[in-house]
This record gives C-alpha cells, sequence and structure tokens, in this order.
C-alpha cells in the first residue's frame, strides 16, 4: 500500500514537472512585445501594397492572440486563414505557413485576390484605417458580428496608426 502511494505521488510529480517545464518552454508574446517585432513587416507591406500597417497589424493581433494562439505556434497563420497545411502537431482546417512573414504576405495576396476586397485598394487611402477595417469586414472575412469593432478597438488601444507611413 505504502509503495503503491509513493509510486502515484511520484508519477504526479513528474506530470506536473514535465507540464510546467512544457509551459515555460513556450514562447508566449505580450502585446508590446508582439507589436515591437512584427510592426516592421506590416509597414512593409503598407509601402507595398497600400494597406494600412495599423489594420495588418491589429487583425493579425485579434486572429492570433498576440502570435500565441495554436493556429499562430503551429502553422504560422497569424490571420486565421483557412487552408491546406502539413502539420504534424495539429490538425486544422486552417492554411500552413513556412513561416510568420509568409503569413503575412499572404494575407496581402489574399485581399489583392478576392473579388470581395479587390476595390479596396483603389477606394480607400492607406491613411483611412476605419474604412479598410470595415471594409475587410463586409467583405466576409469574418463572421463574427463585432469584428470590426474589435480590431478597431485594437487600433485604438494600441495607437497602431502610428504606424501607418505616409
Amino acid at each position: 500500500m505504502q509503495k503503491c502511494l509513493c509510486s502515484k505521488m511520484l508519477l504526479i510529480i513528474v506530470l506536473c514537472f514535465a507540464s510546467v517545464t512544457t509551459l515555460l518552454g513556450q514562447k508566449k508574446f505580450s502585446p508590446s512585445s508582439y507589436i515591437e517585432q512584427h510592426k516592421s513587416v506590416a509597414q512593409q507591406l503598407m509601402r507595398e501594397t497600400g494597406v494600412p500597417a495599423s489594420v495588418i497589424l491589429a487583425i493579425a493581433i485579434h486572429e492570433s492572440a498576440y502570435g500565441n494562439s495554436r493556429i499562430a505556434t503551429n502553422l504560422n497563420n497569424h490571420f486565421g486563414i483557412k487552408g491546406k497545411n502539413n502539420s504534424k502537431t495539429i490538425r486544422s482546417a486552417y492554411k500552413g505557413y513556412e513561416s510568420v512573414w509568409a503569413s503575412y504576405n499572404d494575407f496581402v495576396d489574399l485581399l489583392q485576390r478576392r473579388k470581395s476586397t479587390q476595390g479596396l485598394f483603389d477606394k480607400y487611402s492607406p491613411l483611412d484605417y476605419t474604412a479598410w477595417v470595415r471594409g475587410i469586414a463586409r467583405s466576409g472575412y469574418s463572421a463574427t458580428r463585432d469584428w470590426s469593432r474589435k480590431v478597431l478597438g485594437t487600433i485604438d488601444r494600441y495607437d497602431l496608426d502610428d504606424l501607418d507611413v505616409k
């Protein structure tokens, strides 16, 4: 009886230690560290395409939980884009990418490819982030009713419009 109890206690301690070690080993982004690490990519894409950097970054923040969601960490997908993936660690309907940069690039490409968002490039200024977010929402990018309000709130909360280069 005593030996069995000791074995169970040892097993519990080992499992707890393994869980803590796994959690500590995962890199977690804070809002400020995510913004700092990804703002230059968003600004580069803004210069190349005209999509406001604030919009790119706010959507990535919202869709990936600051890069901490399972699809962000396992598939490098920061925009919730659906498609094929070859992941052995996660079964998902979300698209997998070789890198986070590839995810950012594909998001802007998606906006340029989709008929429902192609017109935004001619219609809105790169400095009109509100119109861009509402236009993307109207295109059906997200089925969530308050999606645009949350994305705009993210832009305001972190002053992401300061990243929009003229």
